[in-house]
């Protein structure tokens, strides 16, 4: 199935989201400094992803299972996920891995390497869990300085990636910036 087959129906991940199913639709999703972490599970054929807008929650060491806004981190997002799959009885090695996003879109820049913006702490702690709870990584597009807008398909795994320039609006008065979209489309490039 392609993602543009008008049969799909189609749903927009907002951040602090996530997805887990095995239904044909396709999951959309845009992304600066967020992360998206996609999960499949190819002999189920079950797909999840999240958007998660900062890394950790709420600073703590464990996610609290309780806590109602978990998802807007990328910590519990991914934690929570794989709880999905493990209760499916899933063995984490069949599970397909890919990550996305985390932008520097605010061109934070410093001599001093210590200094991580959000998008690199978000790339640094998703790569974190998913190595701790002893998942590989697939496919990866992170960092840069663009956005990107995926289209994940829970039901194959399948992930198209756009990536969107960022320009300053034309009245330098306005703090607006405009996304244009450069036609480039990948599944993600290989570690």
């Amino acid at each position: 199935m392609s993602p543009y087959d008008k049969e799909l129906d189609s749903i927009y991940l907002k951040p602090g989201e996530v997805y887990f199913g095995e239904n044909p639709v396709v999951v959309s999703t845009i992304l600066g400094s967020c992360v998206s972490v996609t999960m499949f599970h190819p002999i189920s054929r079950t797909g999840a992803i999240c958007h998660g807008l900062l890394p950790r929650c709420g600073g703590k060491k464990l996610c609290d299972r309780a806590c109602l806004e978990g998802f807007k981190y990328v910590d519990c997002s991914i934690e929570k996920m794989i709880e999905k799959f493990d209760a499916l009885g899933v063995r984490r090695g069949d599970i397909e891995v890919k990550i996305f996003g985390g932008a520097d879109m605010f061109g934070v820049r410093s001599a001093d390497n210590r200094c991580k913006s959000v998008g690199m702490e978000n790339v640094m702690v998703a790569n974190a869990i998913i190595g701790k709870e002893g998942l590989q990584v697939a496919a990866f597009d992170t960092r840069g300085n663009q956005g990107r807008k995926i289209l994940f398909l829970p039901h194959t795994g399948e992930v198209l990636l756009k990536r969107l320039r960022v320009t300053e609006a034309l009245d330098s008065r306005q703090s607006n910036l405009i996304f244009d979209g450069d036609g480039q489309r990948s599944k993600g490039r290989t570690k």
